[in-house]
């Protein structure tokens, strides 16, 4: 079998297992396979074709990886459509450290506040805060929208 070809299903299978996990370091994985491929297809030798590769794949981990810690740090993200939305405090957690139940959607969700909202920090139960975003399957909410 040509050397593309084996690059090439590489880059699929990785693809297709991305679809799954949704984790976007899987996809520029298999973004290097095909940058392999293509040096397999250009007649460049298997460490030229592994150097390339790698090349592509380390510069779309580091992109992948700044863009998650950006997203992080803004406390939005991963479910944009939720931002806005309002939600009832249920209970606290840990007040001290922002961490509460909410309802949201008919069921509790975990909840942190955004950090320096010192009125949702003083929040009873009952009180209405606002979803800014998600920081993994934890809201981040506020007493005001943004």
């Amino acid at each position: 079998m040509d050397g593309y070809l084996i690059w090439t299903i590489l880059g699929i299978v990785l693809i297709t297992i991305e679809m799954v996990t949704g984790t976007f370091y899987l996809l520029v994985l298999g973004v290097g396979a095909f940058a392999g491929a293509l040096a397999a297809w250009l007649g460049a030798p298997f460490l030229g074709q592994v150097a390339s590769a790698g090349v592509v794949a380390s510069a779309g981990t580091f992109w992948v990886y700044k863009w998650h810690i950006s997203q992080k740090q803004s406390g939005t993200a991963s479910n944009d459509l939720d931002a806005g939305q309002p939600v009832v405090l249920a209970h606290w957690i840990n007040q001290a450290d922002g961490m509460m139940r909410v309802k949201y959607r008919g069921t509790e969700w975990d909840a942190r506040i955004k950090p320096g909202d010192l009125a949702a920090a003083g929040a009873v139960p009952g009180a209405t805060l606002f979803i800014l975003g998600m920081d993994g399957q934890t809201l981040v909410v506020a007493s005001q929208r943004a």
